[in-house]
């Protein structure tokens, strides 16, 4: 995927295309598919209207097919969007929603993502044991799955003094 390569405006261009055609053809899980790979490259670009738009769009027919993943992972996407442009509060709503289903379905890579935004969430809510709790959890769990990610959270517990470095 062009996302991939640093490519984001041939992303968005060849996203809309897809979008364009699963709608003419009535693929609903595609148009959904499409609409979360979109938004995620829009929030990438940090267009976070239309990236919250588009993710939106994609939880709503996500809901409506029943997918669960795809409202996972649709959740995680526009809690970060909400969070990066403001609406900490709708972004609490989405990671906590996002939270629930992963537990529900098993699946840990979503239940990671939404545990590092509720204690993002926490961060800026000026909760710090709450955010060295649900951070602490999310990177005991992204170093179970041996995820890059690790690294990340390690940094954001250590930059706000909740942990002291490893190294």
């Amino acid at each position: 995927m062009k996302r991939l390569t640093d490519d984001y405006r041939g992303a968005a261009s060849t996203l809309k295309q897809a979008l364009a055609l699963y709608r003419d053809v009535g693929n609903r899980r595609g148009e959904a598919e499409t609409l979360n790979n979109l938004g995620a490259v829009q929030l990438t670009t940090r267009d976070y209207p239309s990236a919250i738009t588009s993710l939106e769009q994609a939880l709503a027919l996500y809901r409506n097919l029943g997918h669960r993943l795809g409202e996972a992972e649709s959740l995680n996407n526009l809690g970060q969007a909400l969070l990066a442009s403001g609406g900490l509060d709708d972004a609490l709503v989405n990671y906590v929603q996002a939270l629930g289903i992963a537990r529900a379905i098993g699946t840990p890579l979503e239940e990671v993502r939404a545990l590092e935004g509720i204690g993002q969430c926490s961060l800026q809510h000026g909760q710090p044991g709450d955010a060295a709790a649900r951070l602490g959890k999310a990177l005991a769990l992204y170093r179970r799955l041996t995820s890059p990610d690790a690294r990340r959270v390690e940094t954001t517990l250590v930059h706000q003094g909740l942990r002291r470095s490893q190294e």
